[in-house]
């Protein structure tokens, strides 16, 4: 039976200390859970925090590169998939989701939320603007989420699976 892939997606450079805070909290308890983590793989902001919490509790990272290189990869990375796509691979990170977090917002983060609805998949908002969470949840009420903390966020993801 294949495991839960976490998608945990948002800005790279552009990623506040509070994100990036709540990136590696993230990781840390997806890889308590089990659940395997999928993140852009590059060492910067979000994704960066991301794995290296999930690195820190034994947890297994994937890293979906926008690139052909390894040049940005985060060394927390275990497997990382270069797509040589740029923007092109945040459909990949949303289709190789079962579940995805947003964390902190850009404008890829806004386009992998997007994608994730267009797709079905449940979307799990956390430090987001209220203008940004009430945005999309007005597109799918059904499948947006909002937790004001890591922790609540593993609660939501618990009650989906």
């Amino acid at each position: 039976m294949p495991k839960t892939v976490i998608g945990v997606m948002g800005p790279g450079d552009g990623a506040t200390e509070t994100d990036q805070q709540c990136a590696y909290e993230l990781g840390c308890a997806i890889a308590q859970q089990g659940w395997i983590l999928l993140t852009g793989g590059r060492n910067q902001g979000v994704m960066a925090a991301a794995n290296q919490g999930a690195k820190a509790a034994n947890g297994l990272t994937v890293g979906i590169l926008p690139t052909a290189d390894n040049r940005q990869i985060s060394p927390a990375v275990d497997i990382a998939i270069r797509t040589d796509m740029g923007n092109g691979r945040n459909n990949i990170n949303v289709l190789s989701s079962d579940i995805v977090i947003a964390c902190g917002m850009g404008m890829g983060t806004a386009s992998e939320i997007a994608l994730a609805l267009k797709n079905g998949k449940p979307v799990i908002v956390i430090n987001c603007s209220p203008g940004a969470t009430e945005f999309f949840q007005s597109l799918s009420p059904q499948q947006v989420y909002n937790a004001d903390s890591p922790t609540e966020a593993i609660d939501i993801l618990k009650s989906l699976g």
